[in-house]
């Protein structure tokens, strides 16, 4: 049974393995919390015998991690040849030779005091650092717990919280800039900027309705549609931008299919420029599918190669090719590839039919040989149709071209216009949108101000939402559940 995540108090220490869990040069310790100094104070020895606690903010200190077994014992560093077997004369086992940084709160991640141990990038002195700072009093955080701290305790708002995980997660540099933007408070400030009007368009009509005996002057009243129209607009703006700040967020599925021996397994190589796929003349080599994700021009594409849709010969063809299928009827563009030394045949007609409802780019194979396809007929069926050479690597530049241009619909993308790319802050948009969009429409049929006013509290309820001036626990748990224990 899902019981969610356990509730603790912010009073606590916390701790977590920062980086990624395996051999690496570096591996960081983070310790975030009131008592983030004291533990560091036992298990850390620097070199000069300054205890962290006496360290200024934002210094770096060199030293040890120790597992100290008496606590009367004094190290003498002066004279420590006895490092590298582990275990001193005086009772203590030397862990790891690390550098501690000390930064104070509230001039922190967390606004907390944190101590971070950079150590050997391995898995057994990562985890004996991470035991040794349990046992002396903090606790495993939760996933996120260090961003989530942030957030709770004001240093970052919560559309800024969750583009960390949008630059973590990043695929491409403009999914970065994207994340970087949000991160630096770009949404946040639009987000603020509209709320400004919000309040002062709720105010105004406020003391109207609190005052009725002093009737509203219809300056005012026009001032008043004129700033929720022009909300209106930038709200537009934002939710049409976000469609493609989705496409540079979380990428395009995109489906490569085809009857058998097309070269689909040699486009998806060609795309990626690395063998990836086996390639052989023998018809129904891909058994199953295989993916990838690619960058195309700034846009992350994660490309499926599915096995060719045939008359399965086995059980294993039979599953091959119901999982194809399940792909292309999933995916949000088809790359339909055609072999230009054939003509079209039955289980090309099957496709293309299945095919209708689709965003499909149609892809003539092969040209490097001898043409037997009716290109004229692909043309008048087809509104995209590129012609190329997988094996001998000839207008794979077009054929990505006209994938950009598909996905975009011929429009730039840019990554600091599409400043909205999570679902969540693009669901709330649109009810804050509706709100404004309904409180103009009072407005015009002469509506009673009470109505009015009602529609810009509820806008300005999603408007919270989204940066976080108004959430649940629940909420704060889904958003921060994604992040990895470390951040």
């Amino acid at each position: 049974m899902n019981l969610g995540m356990i509730r603790y108090g912010l009073n606590d220490t916390i701790t977590a393995i920062s980086t990624a869990i395996g051999e690496s040069g570096i591996g960081i310790v983070r310790i975030s919390g009131k008592d983030a100094l004291p533990i560091a104070d036992k298990i850390f020895h620097s070199k000069d015998g300054k205890k962290p606690s006496v360290c200024k903010s934002y210094t770096v200190h060199y030293g040890w991690v120790v597992n100290s077994f008496s606590s009367s014992r004094v190290l003498e560093f002066s004279s420590l040849n006895s490092r590298t077997h582990g275990l001193t004369d005086s009772g203590t086992e030397i862990i790891d030779e690390v550098i501690l940084t000390v930064m104070r709160a509230p001039r922190s991640y967390t606004k907390e005091d944190i101590v971070e141990i950079n150590c050997h990038g391995g898995i057994i002195p990562l985890r004996a650092i991470l035991n040794l700072i349990l046992e002396n009093g903090a606790r495993l955080a939760q996933p996120g717990e260090f961003t989530k701290r942030a957030f709770l305790n004001g240093r970052i708002d919560l559309a800024q919280a969750e583009a960390v995980l949008d630059i973590i997660r990043a695929k491409t540099d403009s999914a970065l800039k994207i994340g970087i933007q949000q991160l630096k408070g770009t949404l946040s400030k639009h987000i603020n900027k509209i709320r400004e009007v919000l309040l002062g368009t709720l105010s105004s009509l406020e003391a109207n309705i609190d005052f009725p005996e002093e009737e509203v002057s219809s300056t005012n009243l026009k001032k008043v549609r004129q700033d929720l129209e022009n909300i209106n607009q930038q709200l537009k703006s934002m939710l049409e931008a976000s469609a493609y700040g989705r496409i540079l967020r979380e990428g395009v599925s995109t489906v490569i299919c085809g009857r058998t021996n097309v070269g689909k397994s040699s486009l998806l190589n060609a795309l990626l420029k690395q063998e990836r796929s086996i390639v052989t003349p023998i018809a129904g080599t891909t058994r199953d599918t295989i993916e990838e994700i690619i960058n195309i021009k700034g846009i992350p594409i994660k490309i499926i190669d599915t096995a060719g849709i045939i008359e399965p010969r086995d059980l294993v063809e039979h599953k091959a090719v119901l999982r194809s299928k399940k792909y292309i009827n999933s995916a949000d563009l088809v790359i339909l590839v055609f072999d230009g030394t054939k003509r079209l045949n039955a289980d090309d007609q099957i496709l293309i039919k299945k095919l209708k409802k689709k965003t499909v780019l149609a892809v003539i194979n092969k040209i490097d040989l001898r043409q037997k396809i009716e290109k004229e007929r692909l043309t008048r069926i087809f509104n995209n149709l590129i012609s190329i050479s997988a094996k001998k690597n000839k207008n794979i530049n077009l054929l990505e071209d006209a994938l950009v241009n598909l996905i975009c619909k011929g429009k730039v993308i840019s990554a600091e216009a599409a400043c909205v790319a999570n679902m969540r802050h693009i669901e709330k948009l649109k009810y804050l949108q509706k709100f404004v969009a309904q409180a103009i429409n009072s407005l015009d049929n002469n509506l009673s101000l009470e109505f009015i006013a009602q529609d810009i509290k509820d806008a300005l309820g999603y408007l919270d939402e989204i940066v976080g001036r108004r959430f649940s626990d629940d909420l704060l748990d889904r958003i921060f559940s994604e992040f990895c224990i470390g951040k």
